[in-house]
């Protein structure tokens, strides 16, 4: 059958964990990994304790961008491409829209596809022995609009441009530098690194996290002042069960529960 599969589990009681896993050709995903992805989106958003998503490969790479050995036929004839770049897209779309914060964990190859993951989480945590290059160009190709906006975010325009016209492989140093990475650690670290930022963030309310996490995609959307639909969603939070445990938590000098 196919090999390569997106998996999905939860690794503490509000943490939970997507995989792509197929190490032999460092995570390349294939068609039928990109159909997985969204569906295993779903499985994880109905996760009912889920407060953080981890993203990471299986072993010692990300993810090395599209499998090379069905380009022949994925991009035979222009409905496949279609088909194949529609995929990828909805699977792309899908995790930047996944409602709770997401959290990169890269290690080694993190590339093209690969790279349009990463750039579709929240945060990206690396090691010191990442690498990240986004290469449409050397195939005579481009990177897809939502892809390259993701980017410019992460980056800014000059690093942005300079990334895509040469195609150029960056290591981890100046991919920190240049914004791509959020925080960089050795490879012994970065686990318990990704592991203590998420329980930092399970301890704030969920349901603030999400409406906050809606604001930012209104904004990458292109939304810049208040409009009747997110001030409804700051007055909401003052009617919430959240706030209640919330302030009565703080006055009462605890934690919230």
């Amino acid at each position: 059958g196919m090999s390569g599969t997106i998996n999905f589990e939860m690794s503490t009681a509000n943490i939970g964990v997507l995989t792509i896993d197929q190490p032999k050709k460092r995570n390349a995903l294939n068609a039928s990994m990109w159909t997985q992805l969204p569906k295993v989106l779903k499985i994880a958003e109905e996760a009912e304790d889920l407060k953080v998503l981890i993203v990471k490969g299986m072993g010692d790479h990300f993810a090395s961008g599209a499998d090379i050995s069905e380009f022949e036929t994925l991009y035979a004839t222009a409905a496949s491409a279609k088909g194949i770049s529609d995929s990828i897209a909805v699977g792309l779309d899908a995790l930047a829209a996944f409602p709770r914060p997401v959290i990169a964990q890269i290690r080694g190859a993190c590339v093209g596809g690969g790279c349009g993951i990463a750039l579709a989480c929240d945060f990206r945590f690396a090691d010191d022995t990442s690498k990240f290059a986004i290469t449409p160009g050397k195939l005579g190709l481009v990177y897809p609009f939502a892809d390259v906006a993701r980017l410019i975010d992460a980056v800014g325009v000059q690093n942005a441009k300079d990334l895509l016209y040469s195609g150029r492989l960056i290591l981890a140093d100046d991919a920190k530098a240049m914004g791509l990475v959020s925080r960089l650690s050795p490879p012994e670290t970065l686990e318990a690194s990704v592991m203590d930022y998420a329980q930092n963030l399970c301890a704030v309310s969920s349901q603030s996290a999400t409406i906050t996490k809606a604001m930012f995609a209104n904004y990458a959307a292109g939304q810049r002042k208040d409009n009747k639909e997110t001030a409804d969603w700051f007055l909401a939070g003052f009617s919430s069960k959240d706030f209640a445990e919330g302030y009565r938590a703080f006055l009462e000098k605890r934690k919230p529960e």
